[in-house]
């Protein structure tokens, strides 16, 4: 409005310039032919807006996902998509795995319901988006931005019972004897689950079982089984399988993880003057890196002992178990097996509590480290004194824990680090339990310090496989992660053999970027994976797709999207009959001036 307000007093002020003090006969007629003209033309300058906008035509999105089938119900997709056709845009999309234009024949078969490309071609066009779902979203934090106008339509409601494993957790690796602990989550739908049983398989053997109770709409439930890990050397699936009456959908009833059967301990801790911060760090490797641990304490000279069980154990087999572990932790008289970088392989902790009382030190920071990102959220302050040595290693490449003493400005490290060429910490203070157990913040500070610590040294297990999988069980439609070994070689070639298949398998070529020591690959479909690399195997496990989990609708039905609709208005310059108004009035008016005798 405002544009058209300037032109039309431009056109009346150069109207009344020329024609106020003119007295000619006709005068009116050619002042309006010049005010019209002026007007004209400024219109055209500003480019002003001639009517009302037009919002464009929306862009309409069917999910193609899997879940609309869970249950073996296809009617709600086979509604969703009519409804999609007749909805009146130029063109359908259909998205989960991607975003494409729909063919003559439509199917819920990805295995993913990804919205964000549709969601981010209908804002890039400025038009509304309309999308067909059936409510399970992976990311609807996509459809926030949306144009106005935009709507969601959900349609495939399924009541029927279904029981679904969603996770199994257990520790990555056991030794021969362990008691593992495997994690088993199950969820029911929309119709919940009745009772029955959950069965835990390990290589084909049932390791434990225990009956299940009956699930309500969209419950969830956690349960714990215990078994005795067998010996063996190899990696295994770790399978977990719920067993309900009437169930709607058998192909989420299992899950599966892999567990590596080892021979010895992979992180070992021995203290030569076992006190409780010895005790606290046995017990929180046990929980943080969650792999097979064995602590010793020496209690006489030559008298050694296992922390659990206080059973005798030779000091021969302590000296077998500290060059053989991946991870050592050396507590008291870290020498007393020799140099503790020869006689160990792996990364290594050296805990040397000072032989004298040093008073009272204070934790007060974390330098820049390669844990210092897991520290910054610590609090320090009233935290509970240590008793830290005087001469810390001078050589050490990056300090990781400072004290000062009270009122003071003495500085002390605690604790240091190498990186190169192997992981190495050496604390030289004592009094870490008191953290522990006064528990809140410093409870806090211990798991913080040490947690991070043990799990930076179990990052570097050395593994002599050319590559790996960092995960090695993932869902169908994901990607799998893959490291490389200790080789350090860029490309490197892997046979993936399905268990069970009759064919010779799959060439994988692995490519990994100058300082990258990890790549994804796009996950294989269900089944168990046999992975031959130089160096060594691997397994990989596919679960069946997350689409066809229960899980609770993200997004609602009905309009969504707050930003604005590109729809162009017609502007000044699109009107060719603006031109020839202004044109045809100059010309009107210069005829005119001439027929009542103005130059």
């Amino acid at each position: 409005m405002i544009p058209w307000l300037i032109a039309l007093a431009a056109g009346v002020a150069a109207a009344a310039a020329v024609y106020a003090r003119a007295r000619p006969k006709g005068r009116a007629a050619t002042a309006a032919l010049r005010a019209i003209s002026v007007t004209s033309l400024v219109a055209l300058a500003l480019n002003t807006v001639l009517g009302a906008r037009r919002v464009p035509s929306p862009l309409v999105a069917l999910d193609a996902s899997a879940s609309w089938g869970r249950g073996r119900d296809t009617a709600g997709f086979a509604a969703a998509a009519q409804a999609a056709r007749r909805e009146g845009g130029d063109s359908l999309f259909v998205f989960g795995d991607s975003l494409r234009l729909a063919g003559d024949t439509l199917a819920g078969r990805d295995r993913a319901s990804r919205v964000r490309p549709a969601a981010e071609r209908a804002m890039a066009s400025g038009r509304p988006l309309v999308v067909y779902t059936d409510g399970e979203i992976d990311d609807p934090e996509a459809l926030l931005a949306l144009p106005a106008g935009s709507r969601i339509v959900i349609g495939g409601a399924n009541s029927a019972p279904d029981a679904a494993v969603l996770d199994v957790s257990a520790p990555r690796v056991a030794a021969a004897g362990d008691t593992v602990e495997a994690q088993v989550t199950v969820a029911a739908g929309a119709g919940g689950a009745a009772a029955g049983s959950l069965q835990l398989e390990l290589a084909n053997r049932r390791v434990a079982s225990v009956a299940f109770e009956a699930l309500p709409a969209q419950g969830e439930r956690t349960v714990t089984l215990k078994f005795v890990a067998p010996a063996g050397t190899a990696p295994s699936e770790l399978r977990a399988t719920v067993v309900t009456a009437g169930d709607a959908e058998p192909q989420n009833d299992a899950a599966a993880t892999v567990l590596e059967l080892t021979t010895g301990a992979a992180a070992v801790l021995v203290s030569s003057s076992p006190d409780l911060d010895s005790r606290e760090v046995a017990a929180l490797l046990r929980g943080t890196v969650m792999l097979p641990t064995r602590a010793y304490f020496r209690v006489a000279p030559g008298q050694w002992r296992e922390d659990v069980t206080l059973q005798p154990v030779s000091e021969e087999a302590v000296r077998r178990a500290v060059r053989e572990a991946p991870i050592v932790v050396l507590h008291g008289d870290t020498a007393l097996f020799g140099a503790p970088r020869q006689v160990t392989r792996g990364s290594l902790a050296l805990i040397a509590p000072p032989v004298a009382a040093q008073g009272e030190w204070f934790a007060t920071g974390a330098p820049l480290s390669p844990v210092s990102t897991h520290l910054s959220g610590t609090v320090w302050d009233s935290l509970p004194p240590l008793d830290v040595s005087a001469t810390p290693p001078a050589d050490a490449e990056f300090t990781i824990l400072e004290t000062r003493r009270s009122r003071r400005l003495d500085q002390r490290v605690a604790i240091v680090g190498w990186e190169r060429p192997r992981r190495v910490v050496v604390a030289t203070a004592s009094g870490f339990w008191r953290w522990r157990f006064r528990g809140g913040v410093g409870s806090d500070a211990f798991t913080a310090v040490w947690g991070s610590l043990l799990d930076w040294l179990a990052g570097e297990r050395a593994d002599v496989r050319a590559a790996f999988p960092v995960t090695s069980a993932v869902r169908a439609g994901g990607a799998v992660q893959w490291r490389r070994g200790v080789g350090g070689d860029s490309v490197v070639r892997a046979l993936v053999v399905r268990r069970g298949a009759t064919d010779a398998g799959d060439s994988l070529v692995l490519r990994f970027g100058e300082g990258n020591n990890s790549t994804l690959v796009s996950a294989p479909p269900v089944g168990v994976y046999d992975v031959q690399t130089a160096g060594g195997a691997s397994l990989l496990i596919v679960n069946p797709s997350a689409e066809l989990l229960p899980r609770r609708r993200t997004v609602q039905d009905g309009a969504l999207g707050s930003g604005t609709a590109r729809g162009e208005a017609p502007r000044a310059r699109d009107a060719s009959w603006l031109f020839a108004l202004a044109l045809l009035s100059l010309c009107a008016e210069w005829l005119l001036r001439r027929r009542i005798g103005l130059r």
